[in-house]
């Protein structure tokens, strides 16, 4: 056991990081998923888009000014996709929404594809985070140790925020029950705005701490981690925040592994192998909830 934790140490740091990411991504799917029974596909070009507004801005800003226009940018995208893309769709049938996000994802991506012109843009390095450090004899970047505690910080606050503010109870509130929390007075438009600003100001922050790993952003660099995040949020139980930050650690944690053993070509496999066996045996995810109809 001893020679196998040295020999994948560097792996298992690795994964716990590239955890902590998917984590902050899954978040965003799961929060709006459990308020509006939406899977929003594009939440990993958002993604996507705060790795380019990131690498844009430090062009001809510094680093200290750029870090926060990221955040809010990220953070206006979300609010401005929610109010154009989903809200006219409210009373829709929730195909048109799930449509109307698979669209707003294709959107994304040709607009960074006009902007890029397709070519990988080089993340710029963000000190202090990029500076290598060296536990046992794992030689990484110090993102890898402040990710995971990061992580942890802001799902506690996240968590604290939820259950102990006045929207908190509101958000809570329409994920049990949308039509009775409208009926009773909750202003159900500034919570789903609320909710999608948060994901976004999540997936900003992972945006800054995967990036600096790997280093080049494309217009698709969002689609595997959304899609990773995506199943994280599924295993945990879609709608379960603390289910998809453990969904996200045992995920990134076991594709490092694989990669570990040399089988590097399985490592993205796993995870929708992983998602198949999930909604076989517990469609509703570790913590998920059976739903019950109400008659």
């Amino acid at each position: 056991m001893s020679d196998f934790l040295s020999a994948n140490l560097p792996y298992i740091l690795t994964g716990i990081s590239v955890g902590g990411q998917y984590a902050l991504i899954a978040i965003g799917y799961t929060m709006v998923y459990g308020i509006l029974r939406l899977i929003n596909f594009a939440h990993g070009d958002v993604f996507m888009v705060a790795g380019l507004v990131m690498i844009y801005t430090t062009a001809s800003l510094p680093m200290y000014i750029s870090i926060p226009i990221v955040l809010i940018a990220t953070v206006l995208l979300g609010f401005l996709i929610e109010r154009v893309a989903y809200k006219p769709l409210r009373s829709a049938p929730r195909m048109s929404v799930m449509i109307s996000a698979i669209g707003v994802s294709y959107l994304l991506q040709n607009c960074a594809l006009y902007f890029t012109g397709g070519l990988p843009q080089t993340y710029p390095s963000i000190p202090w985070l990029s500076s290598s450090v060296t536990i046992w004899n794992a030689t990484t970047k110090m993102v890898t140790i402040v990710t995971p505690i990061l992580t942890i910080v802001l799902v506690f606050a996240l968590a604290a925020m939820i259950k102990y503010t006045k929207i908190g109870m509101a958000m809570r509130a329409v994920s049990k029950d949308f039509e009775t929390s409208q009926l009773m007075g909750i202003k159900i438009n500034s919570v789903i705005s609320f909710t999608f600003i948060v994901g976004c100001f999540l997936a900003a922050v992972g945006s800054l701490l995967y990036f600096t790993n790997y280093q080049s952003v494309i217009p698709t660099s969002g689609a595997m981690p959304g899609l990773k995040a995506f199943v994280a949020a599924v295993f945990g139980g879609i709608g379960s925040i603390p289910g998809a930050v453990i969904g996200a650690f045992l995920i990134g944690i076991c594709e490092n592994i694989i990669k570990g053993l040399g089988l590097t070509t399985f490592s993205d496999a796993f995870t929708f192998v992983l998602l198949i066996v999930i909604l076989m045996v517990k469609p509703t995810g570790i913590f998920g909830e059976k739903a019950t109809d109400k008659v």
